[in-house]
């Protein structure tokens, strides 16, 4: 079945839609594993941050690997690996231990479906429309994560925690019919010859060097490193923050804490796509640097909200949502412009990479600030903690406004 270039597009979002419905799995578990096992708030957070410890394991050779062979084969491998460490959830996950394993295998397999996902597109898609594509792209990680908070959470409600990860696994198994069914293989082999993968290739240092060395394309991966740490500890832990705003309140409200996550993170999905354009519009790095700072205030004005009526909770939840994707779709699509051809897929591994590192950390930090500062029953250990996430990004803005990120920078309108 042929489709014209433009039109994998939609398709490639239905595969990560799917492949991301394992995302917020544990996050909508994490309370009931954490009194059944009897996890710290730092072992919980461990367990969050294993899963993007495999992805970070895994992007380097998948984006490597991208260069080599065509993309929709590491895609198919990627989900393979997903659904084995969501079903290693449901069926033998007992502890801590296993639990940080299987997570681990579940980001792994998502290192091989979203970068190569992107990889697939840009190989396909030769326009000069490919930054609103990725745009498309990079804001359906909301929809993908929104519907996993909301199947999850019914899931849980209906049938419990292992039937969370049992029946999620199905997601990344549709992606891959997807991929496999509707996306052609390129005509022709990337690579000719023998087929090897080194350890220079898999970790080009040289290459990274010279990314790093570009102010314009560092700064966006920099600046994506400090988003991804307030964003998956924000997600990792939202369920459990609304538990226990409900807990301090008394009150139940409309909708249950995995559902009201859900419907949140969907606010995302707009807010990146409208951010892209505004980017556009009044130059990427002025339009991160804003971001940044409105989504830190938002997100200790939220820790702060505890015992304050529900509509307001959900307000500044809800405002906290849309501005930590407000700048996603403009930090990749930045990084994937700004980087010199002969380095460009080195510099999005590097991106991917560094990126999934703040989610590595997120959750843990978070997690290590609610015990160190009391516990996830204190008011100020939640401010605490959403403060210890919020000023990565703060850090970013000052630093990069007093080194000139964006001193040179010109508006793009198209």
């Amino acid at each position: 079945m042929r489709f014209k270039s433009s039109n994998y597009t939609p398709f490639m979002l239905m595969a990560q839609t799917c492949a991301l419905l394992g995302f917020a799995c544990y996050a909508v578990v994490l309370t009931t594993l954490q009194d059944e096992w009897r996890l710290s708030n730092l072992q919980s957070g461990l367990i969050a941050s294993a899963f993007f410890f495999g992805y970070m394991l895994m992007v380097p050779l998948a984006t490597a690997l991208t260069d080599r062979v065509d993309a929709k084969k590491v895609y198919l491998i990627g989900g393979i690996s997903a659904a084995c460490g969501l079903m290693g959830m449901a069926l033998l996950a007992h502890d801590f231990w296993t639990a940080l394993f299987f997570m681990a295998l579940n980001g792994a397999g998502l290192a091989g479906t979203y970068m190569p996902g992107l990889k697939i597109l840009s190989d396909r898609i030769k326009t000069g429309e490919l930054t609103r594509h990725i745009a498309f792209y990079t804001a359906f990680f909301g929809i993908g994560t929104g519907f996993s908070y909301l199947i999850s959470g019914w899931i849980l409600n209906t049938l419990g925690w292992r039937y969370v990860f049992g029946l999620i696994s199905l997601g990344p198994l549709t992606a891959l019919l997807i991929v496999l069914l509707f996306i052609p293989a390129l005509t022709h082999e990337k690579w000719q010859g023998p087929f090897q993968i080194r350890l220079s290739d898999i970790f080009p240092i040289d290459k990274w060097r010279l990314v790093l060395q570009d102010k314009t394309a560092s700064g966006f991966i920099f600046g994506y490193t400090a988003h991804t740490v307030e964003l998956f500890a924000s997600r990792s832990w939202i369920v459990a923050f609304f538990a226990f705003c409900a807990l301090v309140s008394g009150d139940s409200f409309l909708l249950t804490a995995t559902t009201l996550a859900g419907v949140i993170n969907f606010f995302g999905v707009p807010a990146s796509i409208i951010g892209n354009e505004i980017a556009l519009k009044i130059g990427r790095q002025k339009w991160i640097c804003i971001v940044m700072l409105t989504s830190a205030l938002f997100g200790v004005a939220l820790a702060a909200s505890t015992g304050q009526p529900w509509w307001l909770i959900v307000a500044l939840a809800t405002g906290h949502s849309i501005f930590i994707m407000a700048d996603s779709a403009t930090l990749t699509a930045g990084l994937v412009t700004s980087a010199k051809e002969n380095i460009k897929g080195a510099a999005m591994g590097l991106h991917s990479l560094m990126g999934f590192g703040g989610g590595l950390f997120g959750p843990a930090i978070f997690g290590f600030v609610l015990d160190l500062t009391g516990s996830r029953t204190s008011q100020i250990s939640w401010v605490w903690a959403y403060v210890a996430i919020v000023i990565w990004g703060v850090l970013f803005v000052i630093y990069e406004r007093r080194n000139g990120w964006g001193s040179n920078e010109h508006r793009i309108d198209h």
